[in-house]
């Protein structure tokens, strides 16, 4: 049960931030529209990992926001628990549900990580997306083309950051369709 009393960490306030700029930027109809990611449950669940794998990404690469990364992990768990518990899925399957939900992020996180890695080949990206974005869908080879294209640009930007920024809930997040450069997302401390 969660302890309402109970004071965040710096850590856990940058992370509830961190967390709200990625539900917002997941939640933008153009993905679901231009992007043709399928506006359902599961495409909703794949989209938010695809950016909070992006976001764990840069934490992991700098151990003073170890925490940050554990605490965003942690957040995400909660919200998977919460929306279940919303959507009406009883006690007793949450708790099996909430686990395969994170069993599959821990798959995306993989495979994007290994996509982004600059030893990859060229189409680790394009075939990570198709399995784990887009799933049986088909987009247009141009919104494929062009979901890539984001994904790099919004991981550049994103390892680009300060660790200041992330500490702070700062986020860069990138338009979709791509139409212009990063902006600093401040979602405030929660």
């Amino acid at each position: 049960m969660i302890n309402l009393f109970r004071r965040q960490t710096p850590a856990q306030a940058s992370a509830h931030a961190l967390f709200g700029a990625l539900v917002a930027q997941s939640r933008l109809p153009a993905f679901y529209m231009a992007g043709e990611v399928p506006d359902t449950i599961d495409g909703r669940f794949d989209l938010l990992a695809l950016h909070v794998s992006l976001a764990i990404r840069r934490l992991q690469r700098d151990p003073a926001l170890g925490p940050l990364g554990q605490a965003l992990f942690e957040a995400m768990v909660d919200n998977l628990d919460h929306g279940l518990r919303k959507a009406g899925v009883g006690d007793l399957r949450v708790g099996k549900r909430v686990k395969a939900m994170v069993a599959a992020f821990y798959g995306r996180l993989k495979a994007y990580g290994d996509a982004l890695d600059p030893a990859a080949p060229a189409d680790a990206l394009d075939f990570a997306l198709a399995r784990n974005l887009y799933r049986d869908a088909r987009p247009k080879p141009e919104t494929a083309a062009a979901m890539a294209n984001y994904v790099r640009r919004q991981d550049r930007a994103i390892l680009g950051l300060r660790a200041a920024d992330l500490a702070a809930g700062r986020l860069a997040m990138i338009p979709f369709p791509p139409d212009g450069g990063p902006a600093l997302v401040d979602r405030g401390s929660a």
